[in-house]
């Protein structure tokens, strides 16, 4: 079951596995909308969705539990959030990842999006550790988006 966090605290633990920087959580989480997944009362997944230009939603988090990867729920959160964006009005929603996440994009692409385009560096700019998935130096932000 997915539900909208209103008051609750949010699952700090599960945002940062998608993004290292509890800074830069903290700052989107707060201006967006965010979104828990629970089996049997264990919040095992989230995603948060944030407003950036007009018609335009960016999904800026989303992370699963890591004891539940593997088990569809990832791409369940992603095309709820779809959804929600379609009955909030959106006509564009956004994600990005790095370079690196492999995983990620192609969930992204299976679930429609397409890629838009590059943040050279963004990693490199905005995050002061490095960043190391499947190998690969985590550098670079890929954008992707679909219309709605």
């Amino acid at each position: 079951m997915i539900t909208k966090l209103i008051k609750e605290a949010y699952p700090m633990d599960l945002l940062l596995l998608a993004d290292p920087s509890e800074k830069l959580v903290k700052q989107y989480v707060g201006r967006g909308e965010c979104y828990i997944a629970q089996i049997n009362e264990e919040t095992v997944g989230v995603y948060v969705l944030l407003p950036t230009r007009p018609d335009t939603v960016e999904l800026v988090n989303i992370a699963v539990a890591e004891h539940y990867h593997g088990q569809g729920i990832g791409k369940t959160l992603v095309r709820d959030a779809i959804q929600k964006a379609k009955q909030y009005g959106y006509k564009i929603i956004e994600v990005g990842t790095g370079n690196s996440s492999i995983g990620q994009l192609a969930l992204y692409q299976k679930c429609g999006f397409r890629i838009t385009g590059v943040d050279r560096d963004f990693f490199k700019i905005h995050y002061d550790e490095e960043i190391v998935e499947n190998g690969i130096v985590c550098v670079d932000m890929i954008r992707l988006a679909q219309q709605l």
